[in-house]
């Protein structure tokens, strides 16, 4: 929940519209006065970081629409237009593009740390899985922006990515037509993908204030999992909260700008740099990096009984995101944080291992010996979720956790309040 606002107009205008629209009391509440738990890691700074990045891809992308032209025949001049004739279109661009890498690599980081410090399990369900839809609509709206620049990776990744939806048996045919505009990826294709990709991202947005409103309703969980009892367990989001996120957010700009100023095509492919041609597919096509286990699992998957290996490479891709989605009901530990999980931990470095191990097949070429790989990772990845994180909890046996919040940062001087800490309401959760 929200802390107690002391916020108080300064002058007669801010009293009026105060009284009649409260947001100065709502930002003070949510922003300043909120209870974050006192032991709150830099783990913690990635939710911030994420929000900035989401106002930093809709800004940059507002204004590289105004010099986009959407016509297949046009789109890829009007690209290198931006970065060759418009006043620092370059950087618009480079920012733009490698600010979606970041964008992904940020939520992949905060998406593991809810897995390891159990920040899925109850009450925090609810913000769990506002979490996995924000990540499915990061998903789409990337994909998109990728076919935009009408390269051939560009040209070619939308042709095989839509074609999988004809996998789908009695409606296939029908959703890919109507994606494709016709019977062939073209300029339709790229007008549809344009405007939901121009559209979706304030749809995340919207999804993200339903997705603080969830936090600020259920609290913050904390790096041990153990809920806040007391004011001794919290302090102010400002500043202590505020700061930590400013300095993690620092750090992260200094990597983000060193990809933009140094290294801005390093995680993009050279054929999307040659113009679309519907007529010579490219040798190898692969996805931006942040879809490569994905894809890894969709090309490993072989015929299964009666389902063909296109049929089960869609479901077992889409499958790979709901395991996420489950994670609150699969996992049987009435222990959150994997600080106290002794036999978890181990299974968690596995699963980012495996993860990691995907996205490398997905980048390499397809041989037999790859694919038996990606068929045992992906086999692995399925059993995490499915057998080994319902029953470790309940063969594990937890260590021994501290009382409170307070005494896990203080130990024995457990009743030491930081100087000027606002006390914060007891709740539970």
């Amino acid at each position: 929940m929200s802390g107690q606002s002391t916020y108080v107009p300064k002058n007669a205008l801010a009293k009026w519209f105060e009284a009649r629209l409260p947001i100065g009391g709502l930002m003070h509440s949510s922003f300043i006065a909120y209870p974050t738990p006192r032991n709150l890691n830099y783990m913690w700074t990635f939710g911030g970081i994420l929000s900035f990045m989401l106002g930093a891809q809709i800004l940059t992308g507002i204004v590289l629409a105004m010099h986009y032209t959407p016509e297949s025949s046009l789109a890829f001049n009007s690209v290198e237009h931006i970065m060759r004739d418009v006043n620092g279109g370059w950087l618009l661009r480079y920012l733009h593009l490698n600010g979606a890498s970041l964008f992904f690599a940020a939520a992949y980081i905060h998406t593991a740390r809810g897995l390891y410090y159990g920040s899925y399990k109850s009450p925090r369900e609810v913000l769990w899985l506002l979490g996995i839809i924000i990540l499915l609509l990061m998903m789409a709206t990337a994909f998109m922006g990728y076919v935009l620049p009408w390269g051939q990776m560009s040209f070619w990744g939308a042709t095989v990515i839509t074609n999988l939806f004809s996998a789908i048996p009695i409606v296939g045919d029908t959703i890919v037509t109507y994606l494709w505009g016709g019977y062939a990826v073209g300029n339709p294709t790229l007008n549809r993908f344009y405007s939901l990709h121009y559209l979706l991202p304030f749809v995340i947005a919207g999804v993200v204030a339903l997705h603080v409103w969830a936090l600020h309703v259920a609290g913050q969980n904390n790096p041990t999992g153990i809920d806040v009892k007391s004011s001794k367990d919290t302090v102010p989001f400002t500043p202590y909260a505020t700061v930590k996120d400013a300095l993690g957010l620092v750090v992260f700009l200094l990597v983000y700008c060193w990809f933009v100023f140094y290294e801005p095509n390093i995680l993009g492919d050279a054929d999307n740099y040659i113009q679309a041609n519907p007529l010579k597919t490219p040798p190898h096509i692969v996805p931006e990096w942040y879809f490569l286990p994905f894809y890894a699992i969709l090309r490993s998957m072989p015929d299964i009984f009666f389902i063909p290996a296109k049929l089960a490479g869609v479901m077992a891709m889409f499958g790979a995101i709901l395991m996420l989605a489950l994670v609150p009901w699969l996992d049987t530990s009435r222990v959150r944080s994997a600080r106290f999980r002794p036999l978890y931990r181990p299974f968690f470095w596995v699963l980012i291992l495996v993860c990691i191990g995907l996205g490398y097949i997905g980048a390499k070429e397809v041989t037999p010996g790859r694919i038996v790989v990606g068929q045992i990772l992906t086999a692995y990845y399925y059993v995490h979720f499915l057998v080994i994180l319902p029953l470790l909890g309940l063969i594990e046996t937890p260590n021994d956790m501290p009382n409170s919040i307070s005494e896990s940062v203080l130990g024995g001087n457990a009743t030491a309040v930081p100087a000027g800490a606002h006390a914060a309401p007891e709740r539970k959760g």
